[in-house]
């Protein structure tokens, strides 16, 4: 029922997008692969496009590690699993990243045995250390976990999906048995299917288009907006690239540069974690002059009302300007909390200013950002 309600909505939102860019006049659609054979160049179905400039909106594709085995085995990835017939009694995900954790929770919400295999120690470890740590130990009542462990084989035995691991902690190795298997390894992008550097275009490292604060990459009359270039991977963020390349494409004279606030993001596992701006880990590489306040939802009264006892919100300060510069929320609607933060960061509000500039009704649950940002107010005191 839940995937047919799913892609009873999505699936005619595509159709229509394709039948209206069908249907633009001075638009031609090329619906097969296509890649750059020269500067501004590309190659699509045996036919050459050219074009004074061209937009790179390619985004990326979900990674799968070279693990043993792995590609005898069906398995599936955030393109298609929800898309599978029936709900898996077993279902194993290797990953420890969002994917993995907001489709292991709904795997988990709906019935599945979730056991979750990754090559870290702790989940979700791109957030704030502390955010990390609760919700790895709030998965672990939930999830199988198998921490710290390599993938040494994969088989498939009858109907059934065989992972054989090793553990950094654990002597000998252990065999996970599953009926699905889901790859939620991270993403890449598709620079290199559209073999962009015959077409003068820079990758970094990683293989994403680089590109300057006006999206801009290093072929002139060239951009990149989205998954693509790396600067980030949300769809809020791309939605403004958009908006920014589009206005860049016509007005040569009056570029507009990407947004380059803090991006804020979410993850919709359970609990949830909302963030913006810096980790403690990254104001401490930086040198930063920074303190912090952590409140506990069960600190306030709609927490307690909830004897919620494991959810908080931790404030990154810097102690010169008296700013935050980053806001960590894990729990209920920590991806709705975290907004009244990333209004304060981007207008540039102080800690004081975002904590007694305005009327923070009694009792919600907003008291949590409110509480904090009055803990954070008094480490800079003492600063």
């Amino acid at each position: 029922s839940i995937v047919k309600r799913v892609f009873a909505r999505i699936d005619p939102i595509a159709v229509s997008g394709r039948e209206y860019r069908l249907g633009l006049p001075n638009v031609d659609v090329y619906e097969t692969e296509a890649h750059f054979i020269g500067d501004r160049e590309l190659e699509v179905d045996g036919e050459v496009i050219r074009g004074k400039q061209i937009v790179i909106a390619a985004g990326g594709r979900s990674f799968v590690p070279d693990c043993p085995g792995i590609h005898d085995v069906p398995y599936h990835t955030s393109d298609d699993i929800m898309r599978i017939a029936h709900l898996p009694s077993r279902l194993v995900v290797l990953g420890g990243g969002f994917i993995a954790t907001e489709l292991g929770h709904m795997f988990h919400a709906l019935g599945s045995h979730v056991t979750i295999v990754n090559r870290g120690h702790l989940l979700l470890r791109a957030e704030d250390h502390d955010i990390s740590q609760r919700f790895t130990e709030l998965a672990a009542d939930r999830f199988d976990l198998v921490l710290g462990s390599k993938v040494v084989g994969v088989s498939q035995s009858g109907d059934r999906i065989v992972m054989e691991v090793e553990s950094e902690s654990e002597s000998g190795r252990r065999v996970i048995e599953g009926d699905v298997l889901l790859v939620a390894t991270g993403r890449i992008p598709n620079s290199d299917q559209l073999r962009v550097e015959a077409g003068s275009i820079a990758v970094d490292s990683e293989g994403f288009v680089t590109v300057d604060e006006f999206g801009r990459t290093s072929a002139p009359g060239v951009w990149a907006l989205g998954d693509i270039n790396g600067r980030y991977q949300l769809k809020h963020m791309a939605n403004g690239e958009a908006k920014v390349i589009r206005h860049n494409l016509t007005h040569h004279d009056e570029l507009h540069e990407y947004d380059r606030r803090p991006a804020p993001h979410a993850v919709f596992s359970n609990p949830q974690v909302g963030s913006v701006g810096l980790t403690e880990h990254d104001a401490e590489q930086r040198g930063l002059p920074f303190v912090t306040a952590t409140l506990d939802y069960g600190d306030t009264a709609y927490g307690w009302a909830m004897e919620d006892t494991t959810g908080f919100c931790k404030l990154i300060g810097d102690a010169r300007t008296r700013k935050v510069i980053g806001a960590h929320i894990i729990g209920y609607q920590a991806s709705a909390l975290v907004q009244l933060l990333v209004q304060g960061i981007h207008l540039g509000n102080t800690a004081d200013e975002m904590a007694v500039g305005q009327v923070w009704i009694h009792p919600a649950l907003p008291e949590v950002v409110e509480n904090a940002l009055l803990k954070l107010i008094e480490a800079f005191d003492v600063v």
